[in-house]
């Protein structure tokens, strides 16, 4: 295709990067990682996030609150948010290191190999970035899977559910994974279009002779 060219799928890579990246973002600071409602109470509806616990009524709205201590929270929420800041840390580092090695950028012009290792290098980052979002996100539902399901609380105690942000951690880390990805199809397809054309009259490429023995037909 004449569209599938390295540097249409370097761009591509850039904006999947972009969008995982901003997706992420969003993720961690959004205090809807959890929800939570109790059916002797229908009015009130409890988000949990990485830094806030929220309460939605219809009288009052909305009421967040920041945790009281770090040391106080659960392992869970302790271990992603230092995860969560790493992912958008790394991810800003890729589009960082990525972009100077676009094609038509003008910055390290006549360094095709600086280009490469730059583009390289912020497939690794956003590969990483998107490992670091996805971790806490499993870590976070699975955590949420067994509580929900331990026998050891009474049935009528409400349990926390998935909120709508583990869903959105989900979209971020793995276009953040794809955006990687993208990076590298891009450089094997730069690797491959300056490959230099075989030589005809190379003697690898040099054709078999055929040898025929001259005969006289009497």
């Amino acid at each position: 295709m004449v569209l599938l060219t390295p540097k249409m799928m370097q761009r591509t890579a850039l904006f999947v990067t972009f969008g995982g990246l901003v997706t992420s973002l969003i993720t961690t600071f959004l205090p809807l990682w959890k929800t939570m409602n109790s059916d002797l109470n229908e009015v009130e509806n409890w988000f949990s996030g990485l830094w806030h616990t929220c309460l939605y009524t219809e009288e009052v709205g909305i009421q967040c609150k920041a945790y009281d201590s770090i040391m106080g929270l659960p392992m869970d929420l302790q271990i992603s948010r230092v995860l969560m800041l790493v992912s958008v840390g790394t991810g800003g580092v890729a589009l960082l290191a990525a972009f100077p090695g676009l094609e038509g950028v003008g910055m390290c012009l006549g360094q095709p190999g600086l280009k490469r290792r730059l583009l390289i290098l912020g497939g690794v980052l956003s590969w990483l970035s998107g490992l670091t979002t996805l971790a806490p996100v499993s870590f976070v539902a699975y955590v949420t899977v067994v509580d929900f399901w331990d026998e050891g609380f009474p049935d009528v105690m409400p349990r926390w559910e998935y909120g709508e942000a583990m869903f959105s951690g989900w979209f971020g880390g793995l276009a953040l994974v794809i955006g990687g990805t993208l990076f590298f199809v891009a450089v094997c397809m730069g690797d491959h279009d300056q490959r230099p054309p075989s030589v005809p009259n190379s003697p690898q490429a040099k054709p078999r002779t055929k040898h025929y023995l001259k005969t006289e037909v009497l």
